[in-house]
């Protein structure tokens, strides 16, 4: 199963009201508000696999993401032993979190802004874990069937900014540098320790090829710890890391820049795709 954030198709004036979607089809059928969604999802899930056709052309829907904006976006750094080797770094014993805001977040096709004072933005293909239940204190069975599914996910990173200091908040947080996906519900996706490829291409190259096989730390394993020292909720994300092949490590260096579109592909996910525009994109943000 599909899911979806979108822009509440029927409402004409007032604030502007996300609401969850199922699709079927290249179809959508809008379900209920985003926050009830992930209040009562058991229910939700029911009425939504009931779904057998859709009413509204995914293609006219304004996508939004599809998460509360309460969640906690949860991010794994150094999660490929490829990945932490390029970068000059050892293999990390516990995993590497760092938070993201769902502020940060967008959608495929929107553009995505370079920040003023930095040379570009460098890509970062993952696959973001969408929790379905409350979990603390987990074990990694637990977890990982409290996961609702996976979604596609872009950590684009504001790479000046990051290395400031040791502390990689600003960098992981420019305006719209964080798309996902559309969420595949686990039931469909599978386990991503069965090896879903992973694919970013840069004006059709391809920049990144990996393998979910390969994380350090698998799902059900980054869950658990997590919920040691905070209690996940419905709706919370767990971006689970990047494969090598980032951009900054090239010799020379290749960023993001604007005109460029960057893709990132996911076995049974689905592809994600972002435009980059230049500075003066920020005035909407």
């Amino acid at each position: 199963m599909k899911l979806v954030g979108m822009v509440d198709p029927g409402r004409e004036s007032g604030r502007r009201r996300i609401v969850i979607g199922v699709v079927v089809d290249g179809r959508v059928t809008p379900l209920t508000d985003v926050d009830d969604f992930y209040a009562d999802l058991p229910h939700w899930l029911e009425r939504a696999r009931a779904v057998r056709h859709g009413t509204v052309p995914l293609a006219e829907v304004s996508l939004a993401p599809p998460v509360p904006a309460s969640a906690r976006v949860l991010c794994v750094g150094l999660n490929y032993r490829a990945h932490a080797a390029e970068g000059g770094f050892r293999a990390p014993e516990h995993p590497t979190v760092f938070g993201r805001w769902t502020a940060s977040l967008s959608v495929s096709g929107v553009p995505v802004p370079v920040p003023a004072n930095e040379p570009g933005l460098d890509w970062e293909g993952e696959v973001a874990a969408v929790v379905g239940a409350r979990l603390c204190d987990a074990d990694a069975r637990e977890a990982e069937a409290a996961v609702l599914g996976y979604a596609v996910f872009n950590d684009l990173t504001a790479r000046t900014a990051q290395k400031l200091t040791a502390q990689w908040t600003l960098g992981k947080n420019a305006d719209r540098s964080g798309p996902i996906g559309t969420v595949v519900t686990a039931d469909e996706a599978g386990s991503l320790s069965d090896g879903l490829r992973l694919v970013t291409r840069v004006n059709g190259e391809i920049m990144q090829d990996g393998n979910t096989r390969d994380m350090i730390f698998g799902v059900p394993e980054l869950l658990s710890r997590i919920s040691a020292t905070l209690t996940l909720h419905p709706g919370d994300v767990v971006a689970t890391g990047t494969p090598e092949g980032v951009g900054y490590v090239r010799t020379p260096p290749r960023l993001l820049r604007s005109g460029d579109v960057v893709e990132v592909e996911v076995d049974r996910l689905g592809t994600l795709r972002t435009p980059v525009a230049d500075a003066s994109a920020r005035s909407g943000a």
